[in-house]
């Protein structure tokens, strides 16, 4: 039918530019945060492609769903200003026949919302999470860049390694640490250094070198040669211990473990799919203009209306986890509950576009 194919092919391409858009928009600022993460050490500057990749595979659900929402809108209101609707109208097509072109276009959207959100989701989560975990656990000397003065994780010790190709497994040649405490500060160079584990404690053990000690109270300069000095470098390499984040677990082991917080998880992924629907039927409502003003004001009510709903969102799965809320209750009451207003909005916009028979009886009256 003409009315669909027209209504598909304008929600298509304005999906298509408004996707676009965003995601020029969100990657430059991940390709910024992931380049910051790597300058302050927190990820492996050989793992910045890993961890940019998985950081756009976990966001990407909530950029389809915004730019669905958007594309909704703006396709639909471009229609509303060009006087496109009074045409439709006036032919009988009511705003409630809208549903079904912008369905059939946009449920492919919502199929690859609901797999990146209970099947991507956790996977990406899980990988960046170990690339992290990993690095942290390296020491940090092999976490220095040969010929640069680097802080270790602490933010207590600044240090230089000259890494050589003869180095030891976790260690480095011609190590400089400055350590930095309440008492006192001390700078030690030695010829080498290497990582050792005991238990779930890690040592830094320095060979061959010199130590410089100032007492910062009594301001005593002390200097000390050693063959062997041990340094403590915090907690031990192994893998981490207690229960695994909920971002983490697969969709079906948060149904069967259970628990607050898996089932406020539970809630998040699930709510961002329903989301995306409800705000889809949303911005058919939403994208209702006057013609003779030339003005964005649905737009700004429609994101408006995103971010509100996005919020909620974040507060049920908050409350879900904390246990204050049921999952079924937060599922049903929230997006239940944003439906029926998205149906309430469409029967009233689709109502006030419509001649009833009582006022086309008042205009035949009038005529006569």
């Amino acid at each position: 039918m003409l009315f669909d194919s027209t209504v598909r092919k304008e929600l298509a391409r304005s999906f298509g530019a408004t996707l676009m858009v965003i995601l020029t928009i969100v990657m430059t600022n991940f390709v910024i945060r992931t380049l910051g993460l790597a300058a302050n050490g927190a990820v492996s500057p050989q793992d910045v492609v890993l961890v940019f990749t998985f950081l756009a595979l976990q966001n990407l659900a909530t950029i389809l769903a915004l730019s669905l929402f958007v594309g909704v809108v703006v396709s639909l209101g471009r229609m509303y200003r060009d006087s496109e609707m009074a045409i439709w109208f006036s032919s009988g097509i009511g705003l409630a026949r809208f549903v079904r072109p912008v369905f059939s276009t946009s449920w492919p959207v919502l199929v690859v919302i609901g797999g990146l959100m209970l099947f991507v989701w956790p996977w990406s989560y899980r990988q960046s999470n170990d690339l992290r975990q990993r690095f942290e656990q390296r020491s940090d000397v092999m976490r220095a860049a040969p010929g640069q003065f680097q802080t270790s994780g602490d933010g207590k010790r600044v240090f230089f390694v000259e890494k050589a190709a003869d180095a030891p497994q976790g260690g480095g040649r011609n190590v400089f640490i400055m350590t930095d405490q309440p008492t006192r500060e001390s700078v030690a160079v030695s010829q080498s250094g290497r990582l050792v584990t005991e238990g779930n404690e890690r040592f830094l053990v320095l060979d061959s070198g010199h130590m410089q000690q100032v007492d910062r109270k009594t301001g005593e300069h002390t200097h000390v040669e050693f063959e062997h000095y041990r340094l403590h470098a915090g907690e031990g390499a192994g893998s981490p211990s207690g229960t695994p984040s909920p971002r983490t677990l697969s969709t079906s082991d948060l149904i069967f473990t259970g628990g607050n917080a898996n089932m406020g998880e539970l809630a998040w992924r699930l709510g961002l799919l329903f989301g995306a629907a409800n705000l889809m039927l949303m911005g058919i409502s939403l994208s209702a203009t006057n013609p003779r003003r030339a003005s964005n004001w649905s737009l700004l009510f429609a994101l408006l209306a995103f971010i509100i709903y996005y919020n909620l969102l974040n507060l049920s799965q908050a409350w879900v986890g904390s246990g204050k809320l049921d999952v079924t209750v937060a599922l049903v009451g929230l997006h239940g509950g944003a439906f029926a207003v998205a149906m309430l909005l469409l029967w009233w916009r689709d109502h006030a576009n419509v001649i009833h028979p009582l006022q086309l009886l008042g205009l035949r009256r009038a005529a006569s």
